[in-house]
């Protein structure tokens, strides 16, 4: 787990955060040094001078004297037994109002705080130990919240939520763009995004619509070129055969070399018709992925020197192209045939963790070098090379693009108990549809 956050958004809302806090933290302390501390030093100086002032007239040993002035200050004198009795024991005993107060009055000191309403200092003098002085502290109440706590509460709420909103407001056409900019790069072109925020977001937006616009113009041309260049070759390529035809018996051999070459050119079209398309037209249906690999393996018993295991387990249903994960499988399933095992595996499984739909295609050939596996599904990448393979290189970068459309993975990596495994991966949930 990582403390540290990742995403923009994070990193400025932690920076802000932790500036308040500093901030706070100064603030608080230079108030303190600079206006609280010497508010308590000159409250702690003025209950010294009472404290004089009362033994200087002779209060405590006079009883007249001393009701007189408790009535009319409030302040009152306890023994040692009855402070006990009246809540000594309750009060806090703070150090700092007995040093300061003990030098005023040139002794030990012992000064308490009663942190219960209502509230009271209590004093034992050097002048007297036999005695506490108990001084109340009118207008401190219970709801009496000290200022200074509430504003720094209140400006660093608000600071919060100011910073939130500020980062907010950077970020949303960030996350906007990290949208769009993920559909252009599998093949969707979403429509253009309004520009929002800074004016320097404004231009990047702007630029970033004028790309996909570009990006999507150069995707039509090359589907409309790829369209025209085969419907062109196969006219030519009829005649071709419809010639071979013509041929006699003696030359029988030169005609089946004709004929061979004429359906792998037809085959090359094809692949380059499919790699364009993109199959986008098709509706997406809620299915079960076993389903569908039941059907492309029953479809494929017409050949009994080739066999399939299937090891599928229980799968949620998912959301995608039917036709496509078809032609997925179909040219998986064709490819490990062809160069790899007359049997192969199928593994199906599911990841709760991930929220993945798991398969996998395992043959017992040879394998691929390793060097080759990174550019295997690239465009017009032959990585079967070692394995004989022919063609246009546009088989497994059609099985990419399909995996990609449906918002997965697919990766080719050599079994270590021999062959190729496939393994390709779909998300349960998909926010593009």
């Amino acid at each position: 787990m990582r403390l540290f956050p990742q995403s923009a958004f994070g990193q400025t809302v932690l920076l802000v955060g932790v500036l308040l806090l500093i901030n706070q933290v100064v603030s608080y302390l230079s108030v303190t040094y600079y206006f609280i501390q010497p508010s308590y030093q000159q409250i702690n100086s003025l209950v010294a001078t009472q404290v004089d002032t009362i033994f200087d007239q002779d209060i405590v040993t006079v009883p007249k004297r001393r009701a007189r002035f408790t009535q009319r200050t409030g302040i009152e004198f306890y023994s040692n037994s009855e402070a006990v009795l009246k809540g000594l024991n309750n009060a806090t005993y703070y150090r700092f109002m007995s040093n300061q107060i003990a030098e005023e009055l040139g002794g030990k000191t012992d000064v308490r705080l009663s942190t219960h309403i209502p509230y009271r200092i209590w004093i034992n003098p050097p002048q007297n130990p036999e005695i506490w002085i108990v001084i109340p502290m009118p207008g401190v109440g219970e709801t009496n919240f000290s200022p200074l706590t509430v504003i720094l509460l209140v400006i660093g709420i608000l600071s919060v939520i100011g910073g939130y909103i500020f980062v907010l407001r950077m970020t949303r056409p960030l996350r906007a763009l990290q949208i769009a900019a993920k559909e252009v790069g599998q093949g969707e072109f979403p429509e253009p995004i309004e520009p929002s925020g800074a004016s320097e977001m404004k231009a990047v937006t702007q630029a970033f619509n004028q790309m996909s616009s570009s990006i999507k113009r150069l995707e039509q041309d090359r589907n409309l070129m790829t369209a025209g260049i085969s419907h062109d070759l196969r006219t030519p390529l009829t005649r071709i055969r419809l010639a071979t035809e013509m041929i006699d018996e003696q030359h029988e051999w030169v005609k089946e070399g004709i004929v061979q070459d004429i359906e792998d050119m037809n085959d090359i079209i094809d692949q380059f018709i499919n790699y364009a398309r993109q199959d986008r037209e098709e509706q997406r249906e809620t299915v079960n992925l076993n389903t569908i690999i039941e059907e492309v393996v029953q479809a494929r018993h017409f050949d009994d020197h080739h066999t399939i295991a299937q090891r599928l387990n229980p799968l949620p249903e998912i959301s995608l192209r039917r036709v496509a994960i078809k032609r997925v499988l179909d040219n998986l399933i064709e490819n490990a045939f062809r160069y790899g095992s007359d049997h192969l595996e199928i593994y199906t499984g599911f990841s709760a963790k991930e929220k993945r739909i798991i398969c996998h295609i395992r043959d017992f050939g040879t394998g691929i070098p390793e060097e080759q596996l990174p550019n295997l599904l690239q465009p017009f990448t032959q990585g079967d090379r070692a394995r004989g393979s022919s063609g246009s290189g546009l088989g497994l970068a059609i099985i990419k693009r399909i995996i990609d459309m449906h918002h997965g993975e697919v990766a080719f990596t050599n079994h270590p108990e021999g062959g190729l495994l496939v393994v390709f991966k779909l998300p349960l949930t998909d926010s593009i549809t």
